[in-house]
C-alpha cells in the first residue's frame, strides 16, 4: 500500500510507517505457485517480537485493504518506500530509476535477483500486472487509484514492462506525489492472474473474494520481510521471516530480518494489552495517557523504554452522515436528521460544544493538543490559525446561537428542530478503543449540555466499517485516520469518490447503487483542490493550495477534529536497532531490528 495513504485507524496499537487515506466474500479459489511449507520447529525455540492488535484483520488481500494497522506493512514492499526517520523517498523493490520527458516519464530498474516468497522470480512483469490488472482495474475497488489519479480528467499513468527488470511509467502531466504513490505493494502474477481474469456468478473478479482472512496461509505468497504462518481468529496473527527476502546487513551481508518470528495478540481492549505488557507477554505497546504515569514509574523494572516522538500522524473525530441518498426508494437516512446533518450551522455549533481542552486535561491527562487540520502537524504543507484556519474553542452560548439562527428552538432545556422533533442521534465507535470510549462519553455529556441527546454505542469495529462501506447505516461516527506528511496520500478521503470519503460515500461497484447522492459546492471545491495540489511542482504554490482546502475542512466541518495525542509507545529493551518516530512508530525498520535474548 502507499506508504502514507490514510487509513481507517482503529484507536489501539499506532500504524507503523504505512497507510492509505475491504471486503472478502470467501470463495474457494485454487491458485497456481502456492508457497512452500516447511514444518516450523517448536514456538518455544523461535525468537519472537510481541504485540498486540485490537481486532482481527479484516483481509489478507493488500490491493482491498482500508485499515491500519494491517498485515501488509510486513509483508509486502513496492517500488520505493518511505523512510520513517526522513520521510524521504528511498529505493526499495527498485534499486533505482531515471527521469525523462519533464518528468513525464520514469523508468524503474529492478534490484537483481528478486524473489517471491514461493522462491518464484519478480520480475517487472509483476509490476506491470499488479499496476494494469488491479490498482488501474475499475472492477476492483482500491483506495490505491485514488491517490495515483492525475489533473482534472483524473487519468491514469500507463505503465509497460521493458524487460524483466526494467518498468517504464508514462505520466499524462506533471505529477508532485508521484514517487510516494509508487511505495503501492507488488503483488505476485502468478498467483493471482488466474483470480483476476475469472469472474463469479454475478461477473466480479474472483480477486475481490481472494485471500479473505479464512485463506490457509499457505496460499498466500509475499514480498515483505515477512510471511503470514498462523492465524487463528480471535487470538493471535503469526508472522515468520521470508527466507527470500531481498536485504541483507550492511555489515557482513547477513539475511534479513535479524528477527525470526513476529506476532499480533489480539486482544479485545487496550486495558488488556496493558495487563498483557505488564506482565511481559509483549514486548511492545502504545502508550495512551491514561497508562503513562504508571508505565513511567515501571521503566527501569520492568526493562522497557517510553519513546515519545511530538504529536502522532493521526487525526481524531466525529463525522454525520451527510449523504442524502436513497437506495431502493428509502432514504439511507432519516430525512428530519438528514436535515439537521447538512445543515453546517448544526456542525459548528457541535463543534462549539465540544470541550477539546477538558478531553486534554482528563482523558489525555495533557498530553495532547486540539486538532485543526486533516493534514498532519509534521507535513510542511500544515498550516494553522494564523493563516485563516477556523478553531472552534468550548463556547456554548455560541453553539446555541448557531442552532436558533438554523431554526432550531428549546423546549425547556432540551432542543427540537422546526417542526418541534426532539434533536437525537445515535454516535458510534469501535468497542475496546478506551480513548475513544471515554471521547464518546464525554461528548455526549457535552452536548446535552446544549439540549441535544446522543446515543452512544461502542460496536465491532469489522461492523463499523461494514456500516461505512455498506450499508451505510449510521448517524455520527467518532474515529480516526492514519497518514503520513504528504497531503495527496488523503486523497483517498477528499475526493468525491474517493473510498475513504466517509461522511458522504459513494457505493463501490461491488455494492447496491444509491440515487440522488448530493455533492455539495465546498466538497467538490476541496476535491478540486486536492487535485489541483497534486500536479503543482512548486512547493509554495502547493502549500497555498492545501492551505485553502485547511480552510474549507474547519469552516464546512465535514469531520470535527478533536485531539492529536503525543506519538508514545513502550518498547522493551531487548529490542534493539530501534529508531523510533511519530511518521514510523517503532517498526518502520522491523527488518533492521533484533532480540538481545530468548523468550523466557
Amino acid at each position: 500500500m502507499v506508504k502514507g495513504l490514510w487509513t481507517w485507524g482503529r484507536g489501539g496499537w499506532p500504524a507503523v510507517g504505512r497507510g492509505f487515506l475491504a471486503i472478502a466474500i470467501a470463495l474457494a479459489v485454487t491458485l497456481g505457485g502456492c508457497a512452500q511449507w516447511i514444518k516450523p520447529p517448536p514456538e518455544a525455540a523461535i525468537p519472537s517480537l510481541v504485540t498486540s492488535v485490537l481486532s482481527d484483520p479484516k483481509t489478507f488481500n493488500a490491493a482491498l485493504n482500508e485499515e491500519s494497522p494491517n498485515i501488509f506493512t510486513y509483508t509486502y514492499e513496492g517500488l520505493t518506500t518511505i523512510n520513517g526517520e526522513t520521510a524521504e523517498v528511498e529505493p526499495a523493490l527498485a534499486e533505482s530509476w531515471t527521469v525523462e520527458d519533464g518528468g513525464l516519464r520514469v523508468i524503474f530498474t529492478l534490484r537483481e535477483g528478486l524473489r517471491w516468497s514461493d522462491g518464484e522470480p519478480l520480475t517487472a512483469r509483476d509490476v506491470d500486472f499488479t499496476y494494469n490488472q488491479i490498482y488501474f482495474n475499475d472492477a476492483i475497488v482500491t483506495s490505491t487509484r485514488d491517490v495515483m489519479r492525475i489533473g482534472q480528467g483524473q487519468r491514469l499513468p500507463t505503465v509497460r514492462a521493458l524487460d524483466d527488470r526494467r518498468v517504464e511509467f508514462r505520466l499524462p502531466e506533471p505529477f508532485a506525489p508521484f514517487f510516494q504513490t509508487t511505495g503501492a505493494e507488488i503483488l505476485p502474477e502468478h498467483a493471482l492472474r488466474q483470480a483476476v481474469e475469472t469472474k463469479d456468478a454475478d461477473g466480479q473478479p474472483l480477486f475481490l473474494s481472494t485471500w479473505g482472512v479464512d485463506t490457509d496461509p499457505r496460499q498466500i505468497v509475499f514480498n515483505g520481510p515477512y510471511v503470514l504462518e498462523r492465524y487463528s481468529t480471535s487470538e493471535r496473527v503469526v508472522f515468520r521471516r521470508n527466507p527470500y527476502y531481498w536485504r541483507t546487513a550492511a555489515s557482513g551481508g547477513e539475511p534479513l530480518p535479524k528477527i525470526d518470528r513476529f506476532i499480533w495478540q489480539i486482544v479485545e481492549s487496550q486495558d488488556t494489552a496493558l495487563l498483557k505488557f505488564r506482565s511481559r507477554e509483549l514486548d511492545l505497546m502504545g502508550v495512551s495517557p491514561d497508562y503513562f504515569t504508571l508505565l513511567k514509574r515501571e521503566e527501569e523494572r520492568g526493562e522497557f523504554t517510553i519513546y515519545e516522538a511530538g504529536p502522532a500522524l493521526s487525526t481524531s473525530w466525529i463525522a454525520f452522515n451527510l449523504n442524502q441518498g436513497t437506495r431502493d426508494g428509502k432514504p439511507l437516512i432519516d430525512p428530519k436528521k438528514s436535515a439537521w446533518f447538512n445543515n453546517v450551522k448544526f456542525r459548528q455549533a457541535v463543534s462549539y460544544a465540544i470541550n477539546r481542552q477538558g478531553m486534554i486535561d482528563t482523558i489525555y491527562r495533557g498530553l495532547g493538543e486540539p486538532q485543526i487540520s486533516p493534514i498532519s502537524v509534521q507535513s510542511p504543507f500544515y498550516v494553522g490559525e494564523e493563516a485563516g484556519v477556523k478553531t472552534y474553542p468550548l463556547d456554548r452560548d455560541r453553539a446555541k446561537q448557531l442552532l436558533q439562527e438554523a431554526g432550531f428552538q428549546y423546549r425547556g432545556s432540551d432542543l427540537v428542530d422546526g417542526d418541534g422533533n426532539p434533536v437525537r442521534f445515535t454516535l458510534l465507535t469501535n468497542a475496546g478503543a478506551k480513548i475513544r470510549e471515554a471521547m464518546g462519553s464525554q461528548i455526549m455529556q457535552d452536548l446535552a449540555a446544549i439540549g441535544i441527546k446522543v446515543d452512544f454505542q461502542p460496536i465491532a469495529f469489522n461492523t463499523l466499517l461494514e456500516k461505512l462501506d455498506g450499508t451505510f447505516d449510521w448517524d455520527c461516527i467518532l474515529l480516526g485516520l492514519t497518514g503520513g506528511t504528504e497531503p495527496n496520500n488523503g486523497a483517498n478521503v477528499w475526493l468525491v469518490d474517493g473510498r475513504l470519503h466517509a461522511f458522504n460515500q459513494a457505493p463501490p461497484p461491488n455494492k447496491p447503487p444509491l440515487e440522488g447522492r448530493v455533492i455539495a459546492d465546498w466538497e467538490q471545491r476541496i476535491s478540486d483542490l486536492y487535485v489541483e495540489g497534486a500536479k503543482e511542482l512548486d512547493p509554495v504554490k502547493r502549500k497555498e493550495i492545501y492551505a485553502e482546502t485547511q480552510r474549507l475542512t474547519q469552516e464546512y466541518l465535514p469531520f470535527i477534529y478533536l485531539v492529536n495525542p503525543l506519538s508514545m509507545s513502550a518498547v522493551r529493551d531487548r529490542i534493539q536497532g530501534l529508531r523510533y518516530s511519530a511518521l514510523g512508530g517503532p517498526l518502520w525498520n522491523i527488518h533492521e531490528l533484533e532480540l538481545t535474548e530468548q523468550d523466557t
